[in-house]
C-alpha cells in the first residue's frame, strides 16, 4: 500500500534491465510522475545521461544512446512517437506506458517502426504522482471543472473526468486490487467517475483487474472537494502544509526564487520525506516544534563544523575529505530548512496570521455566532491584515452561518469591499466580486449541498465528541481543526458510513469491514488531510487508508479554481 515505493519500482525495472547509456524521454505529466520518486543523481547511477520532453526533443542523432520512453498513452505522445520513429535518432527504442494501450495504438506503433529500431513496448501503470508514501496526485490543471455543470462544456468535462478514471486505474493496477466503489451521493461529478470507474473495472478491462481475492475487497471512495470547503481555507501550522500555504510545493519541489537573498543552487529545493531525514522527522509537526528542532539542528551542524576546522595532520585532512560530500550535504539541507522556516516566520508576522488563524479555527470548530461577527468584523477593521485573509475570513463566516445572519454577513461584505484604497474607485465593482464570490461558493459548498456534519452539529455522536473535545480543551488552539476526511475514515473503520449518503456502485458490496481503502477527492486534497491519514496509518495495524485528488489545494489554488469556475458560469445561463 505504500505507493511511492511501487512507483520507484516501476521506474527501477524500467532503467535496470536496459544495460549502457540511455537517454530518458518523459511527457508534461510522467515528468512529475518521475521526478517526485527519482532523483537526477539516482537517475545518473542507472546510466541515464540525459532527460528529454517527448514534444521539445532536438533533432541531433545520437545513436550511440538508448532511448527509454515513458509516456502516458494519450493521442498526441503516440503521434509524437510515429514521427520520431519514421526518422530514428536512437539505437534502440525501449517504450513504456503509464496506463493501458489500445490495440489500435498498438498498431500504430507497430506500422511505425519501419526501422526495426523498437525493442519492447510495456504497460507500467504508475499513472499517478506518488508525492507521499500515502498520498497521490494527478496535478490535473483543469482543476476548477468540477465545479462546472457538464452540459455547460462536455468536451472539457468528459476530458476531466477521462483522466480521474485513467489516475485511479493506474493505482489499483499498481497495488494489483480490484475495489468495490462508494461515492457521495449529493455529486454528480462523483458519481459518474464512480460509474465510468466501476465500468472500466468490471467490464471493459475485467480481465486486467482479475487479481487474486482478499478476503475484504478494498474500498474505492470518491468523494467531492465541496463536501468539505473549510479544510483548503484555513492557515496551517504544520510544516509541510505550512510551506504549501505560504511559499508552494509542486512536485515536492520548492520554488524559493522570490525569497531575499538565496544562493544560486537554493533557489529550488526539493522536500520530500524519502530524501531529507530531518522533514521526514518533522514533516507533521506545528510550527513551534518545528523552531526548537531547527535551533538543535543548526546546533548539531555548528558542531560539526568546529570539528572541521581542528585539521592538524594529513589524517584529519583525509578524514574531512572523505566526509565532505556529506559534510556539503548536510550543509545544504540546514541551509534550506532554516530559509524556508525564516521566511514563512516573516510571512506570518507580515499578514499577522497567528491573529488571523485563531478567528479562523473559531469559526470552523466552535459555535457563537455572535462572537465569530465581532472577531471577523474587528479583524476587517485591522489594515495589517491583508485582503486575500479577509475573503478567506468573510468566506469561513458565510459557510458556517449562512442561514443565520444574512444582513450581517452583507454587512461584512461591504466592510471587505470599502477596506482596500486599490478598489476605492470602483467600489461597487469589489462588492459586486466579493459578494458574486462567496454567493458562488455557498451556492456550490453550502449547507443545501453537503452530504458530511462539517461542523459536527447535525449527528448526535459528533455533538457528544464535540462537547467532550470542549471540555478537554485541546493542545494547540491553531491545530484544533479536524477536516471532515477525520469523520468519513473513522466511519469506515467503524462500519458507520451510511449507505444512503455514500451509495455502492452496481451490485458489488462490500463484505465486512475494508482492510484497504482509497480515498478520491474530486477538486483536490490538503496537506492537512495528507497528515490525518498518515497519523491513522501509523497508529493503527487494522484499515489502511491512500488518499489522492486531482490536485494539491493550498487556500490561494482553492480561490484560484472558484474565481475560474465563477468566470465560466457567469459567461454561461446557468449561474
Amino acid at each position: 500500500m505504500v505507493l511511492n515505493s511501487l512507483v520507484r519500482e516501476y521506474i527501477g525495472r524500467m532503467l535496470q534491465d536496459i544495460s549502457g547509456m540511455k537517454v530518458l524521454i518523459l511527457d508534461s505529466q510522467t515528468v512529475s510522475i518521475v521526478s517526485v520518486v527519482y532523483s537526477q543523481s539516482e537517475l545518473l547511477q542507472k546510466e541515464v545521461f540525459l532527460v528529454e520532453l517527448v514534444d521539445s526533443m532536438s533533432k541531433e542523432p545520437m545513436s550511440h544512446l538508448k532511448a527509454v520512453y515513458f509516456l502516458r498513452p494519450t493521442s498526441d505522445n503516440i503521434q509524437n512517437l510515429r514521427r520520431q520513429l519514421a526518422n530514428p535518432r536512437f539505437g534502440e527504442y525501449h517504450l513504456f506506458f503509464s496506463n493501458i494501450l489500445k490495440v489500435t495504438q498498438i498498431q500504430i506503433l507497430a506500422d511505425s517502426d519501419e526501422h526495426e529500431v523498437v525493442q519492447q513496448v510495456q504497460e507500467f501503470f504508475a499513472d499517478f504522482c506518488a508525492i507521499d508514501p500515502y498520498h497521490f496526485t494527478l496535478n490535473l490543471h483543469i482543476n476548477h471543472m468540477y465545479m462546472i455543470p457538464a452540459v455547460i462544456d462536455p468536451p472539457s468535462s468528459q476530458n476531466f473526468c477521462d483522466r480521474i478514471v485513467d489516475g485511479i486505474a493506474a493505482v489499483f493496477l499498481a497495488l494489483k486490487r480490484r475495489p468495490v466503489i462508494r461515492y457521495q451521493r449529493t455529486s454528480d461529478v462523483a458519481k459518474k467517475i464512480a460509474q465510468e470507474t466501476a465500468k472500466l473495472m468490471y467490464e471493459q478491462e475485467s480481465g486486467l483487474f482479475d487479481f487474486r481475492r482478499t478476503e475484504t475487497s478494498p474500498l474505492l471512495l470518491v468523494i467531492d472537494r465541496r463536501d468539505d470547503p473549510v479544510t483548503p481555507l484555513l492557515t496551517q501550522w504544520t510544516y509541510q502544509a505550512m510551506v504549501h500555504e505560504l511559499i508552494g510545493i509542486l512536485d515536492n519541489k520548492v520554488d524559493l526564487r522570490n525569497v531575499g537573498t538565496v544562493p544560486k543552487d537554493q533557489q529550488e529545493v526539493v522536500l520530500s520525506s524519502e530524501q531529507d531525514a530531518f522533514f521526514k522527522a518533522n514533516i507533521y509537526e506545528n510550527f513551534g516544534d518545528l523552531g526548537l528542532n531547527i535551533k538543535q539542528m543548526v546546533d548539531d551542524f555548528q558542531q560539526i563544523a568546529k570539528s572541521n576546522q581542528n585539521i592538524q595532520t594529513i589524517d584529519d585532512m583525509a578524514k574531512f575529505v572523505n566526509n565532505y560530500p556529506e559534510y556539503r550535504k548536510m550543509h545544504g539541507n540546514v541551509s534550506k530548512h532554516v530559509t524556508m522556516v525564516t521566511e514563512m516566520s516573516r510571512i506570518v508576522e507580515e499578514r499577522k496570521l497567528m491573529l488571523v488563524s485563531q478567528t479562523e479555527q473559531d469559526l470552523a470548530c466552535k459555535g457563537g455566532q455572535a462572537a465569530a461577527y465581532e472577531a471577523v468584523n474587528n479583524l476587517l477593521n485591522n489594515e495589517s491584515v491583508s485582503d486575500i485573509d479577509c475573503l478567506r475570513l468573510v468566506m469561513l463566516y458565510a459557510l458556517r452561518y449562512e442561514k443565520e445572519s444574512p444582513v450581517q454577513l452583507m454587512q461584512l461584505f461591504n466592510k471587505l469591499a470599502s477596506r482596500s484604497e486599490k478598489y476605492k474607485s470602483e467600489v461597487d465593482k469589489w462588492i459586486y466580486m466579493v459578494h458574486q464570490l462567496v454567493q458562488f461558493l455557498l451556492k456550490q459548498a453550502g449547507v443545501d449541498k453537503r452530504t458530511g456534519d462539517l461542523y459536527g452539529n447535525r449527528d448526535l455522536l459528533n455533538i457528544a465528541r464535540n462537547m467532550a473535545r470542549g471540555l478537554k480543551g485541546v493542545e494547540n488552539v491553531y491545530t484544533q481543526h479536524q477536516p471532515l476526511l477525520f469523520q468519513s475514515m473513522e466511519n469506515i473503520t467503524k462500519g458507520r458510513l451510511r449507505d444512503i449518503d455514500y451509495p455502492f456502485i452496481g451490485n458489488h458490496f462490500q463484505q465486512g469491514r475494508p482492510q484497504e481503502v482509497v480515498v478520491f477527492v474530486v477538486g483536490g486534497t490538503t496537506y492537512e488531510e495528507a497528515r490525518t491519514v498518515a497519523l491513522h496509518n501509523a497508529a493503527n495495524s487494522g484499515t489502511r487508508f491512500i488518499l489522492g485528488g486531482t490536485v494539491v489545494l493550498n487556500s490561494q489554488r482553492f480561490l484560484k479554481d472558484l474565481e475560474e469556475a465563477l468566470k465560466i458560469a457567469r459567461s454561461s445561463i446557468l449561474i
